[in-house]
């Protein structure tokens, strides 16, 4: 794996154990493959939230421009135990956040957003492709 590819990876599990009440985080391409996951989530796990949050993903963003909303910029699911967090990052890919019931959203949300304009740019297709090939192996 590629230094850029180790350092993205670092910090998706690095954005986990930073953020209070952030339990798992996954970057999932606009195809709906995980291509990297933090620290600890197990593969299944992350495969399982990477299509359920493409699903979401890309309904979000027909769904703005069918009715002319602008941008899908995040999605907020609150569940009994937690919340998912979907946000776009470029071409289609997304980051994807679970947190436990006590986690702030306004944290979680901002945070999020401070990681995907650090880091989103990084993201290349050649990115994409290393680090699909990593998932792979």
């Amino acid at each position: 794996m590629s230094v850029t590819a180790e350092n993205f990876s670092w910090l998706i599990s690095n954005f986990v154990d930073d953020v209070p009440g952030v339990d798992h985080a996954v970057v999932v391409s606009s195809d709906g493959l995980v291509l990297t996951s933090s620290r600890d989530f197990p593969e299944e796990h992350a495969e399982q939230l990477a299509a359920i949050a493409s699903g979401m993903h890309s309904l979000a963003v027909g769904g703005a421009k069918l009715f002319a909303k602008g941008e899908c910029e995040q999605l907020i699911v609150r569940m009994q135990r937690g919340h998912l967090f979907v946000m776009s990052i470029s071409d289609g890919s997304c980051l994807a956040v679970l947190t436990a019931p006590t986690a702030d959203m306004k944290i979680v949300a901002y945070q999020m957003t401070r990681l995907v304009e650090n880091v989103g740019h990084a993201l290349t297709p050649q990115l994409r492709s290393q680090l699909r090939e990593v998932i792979g192996n």
